[in-house]
């Protein structure tokens, strides 16, 4: 089996996407004959999109065994679709992670998503994403749920001894004694960061410190000035459309406030092994979803990787995150945007944390249900039912 694999995210960009990207090309290289027509960041965006067309061709002609052709998302398929010329001699699948499903604009839940029924297979990361993508004319029997992977090689990682020493060093932070609590991911809306911080955040008891982990700008950015001149109604969609860091300014405003900087800190992008080292002496990762329209979290890949460090993962019950994590399996999902439940379990946990049974158990659950090489055995199979 031949397949084309083809996607405009992808390392060096970072986020679930991108890792999904990778990963599935990987497996699927061990599985199967697999090319990739892949944007990694060399040149402009917007001449691979022009070009994409004939450069599908090329490999087409190149390699004439391929019989499947992969999208990674649904955007570069709508693409594809609109702008390309439709080959009737090979298979055509996507994948469809959620915002790119969601996105707020009538037009394109109108008459560019339900194009997609041309294709043969529609791959959805989550029950949530495929639910959504029935109501907007999707057909059911073209759709499967394959949710995503989460990296093994975490739980052979060799956590380091000297962790505390090391981050008092780097931060001038002595962390000894205090309940950590951990965020991590790009600062848009619907991650709830600020919402958090502002009802949450002051009503914790005990002694702790949030750390927040990911890309993020302490002055404002020349999108984020240009974004201010647009229209809501035009500037909410551009952001969506663009990935903008649509809370950075107000989470920017909290992080500034003196009784905040007490109890928050913002590390920034910081490398995979200092990130595994932090979730490992982390007591708890939160991700505090908040619901927001033409938006959702399409999976929730991070809490895979706190749970498999050990950390207790405590996540909001919305979007596609209830098939990441599994309620008193691998964490506890609580009630979107509901800060008095937030408030209310956070404080029971942090007087009385889990047990090493408990935790050991939240690992081994994630270990035997969640995998990249699992992801893509599962496409495979799929792939294999198209190519006979």
């Amino acid at each position: 089996m031949e397949v084309l694999f083809v996607s405009h995210k992808h390392p060096p960009a970072t986020g679930g996407m991108e890792k999904h990207s990778f990963e599935l090309i990987v497996g699927m290289k061990r599985l199967c004959i697999a090319h990739d027509l892949i944007y990694k960041g060399i040149g402009s965006r917007l001449h691979f999109f022009l070009t994409l067309g004939r450069n599908i061709r090329r490999y087409l002609n190149e390699y004439p065994t391929i019989r499947i052709i992969h999208f990674n998302d649904a955007l570069i398929a709508s693409y594809y679709l609109l702008c390309c010329r439709f080959n009737r001699c090979v298979k055509h699948t996507v994948t469809i992670h959620g915002l790119d499903v969601v996105f707020p604009s009538y037009l394109y839940k109108k008459f560019v998503l339900p194009r997609m029924n041309r294709f043969d297979l529609i791959l959805a990361v989550s029950k949530a994403t495929a639910s959504i993508a029935r109501a907007v004319g999707i057909q059911d029997e073209k759709l499967r749920v394959i949710p995503n992977g989460v990296d093994e090689k975490i739980l052979t990682y060799k956590f380091s001894l000297s962790f505390y020493d090391d981050f008092q060093s780097r931060y001038h932070l002595d962390i000894r004694g205090k309940q950590l609590l951990v965020a991590m991911g790009r600062p848009v809306k619907r991650k709830g960061f600020s919402w958090f911080i502002e009802h949450v955040i002051p009503h914790l008891q005990h002694d702790y410190l949030l750390l927040f982990i990911g890309p993020f700008h302490w002055k404002p950015t020349k999108q984020e000035r240009f974004l201010r001149l647009l229209p809501p109604f035009i500037r909410n969609r551009i952001g969506l459309f663009l990935g903008a860091p649509t809370d950075e300014p107000k989470l920017r405003q909290l992080l500034n406030k003196v009784e905040i900087r007490k109890r928050v800190k913002h590390l920034g992008r910081l490398p995979f092994d200092e990130i595994l080292n932090i979730l490992h002496h982390s007591n708890l990762f939160i991700m505090p979803n908040i619901e927001v329209k033409g938006d959702m979290e399409g999976f929730g890949l991070v809490c895979l990787e706190a749970a498999l460090c050990g950390t207790t993962v405590f996540a909001a019950r919305t979007g596609g995150i209830p098939d990441a994590i599994k309620n008193n399996k691998n964490g506890i999902l609580l009630k979107s945007g509901h800060a008095e439940e937030w408030i209310q379990k956070l404080n029971e946990f942090m007087g009385q944390p889990l047990s090493e049974e408990k935790i050991a158990a939240s690992v081994n659950y994630t270990k035997r249900n969640y995998g990249w090489k699992k992801m893509a055995k599962a496409y495979y199979k799929e792939f294999l039912k198209l190519h006979n």
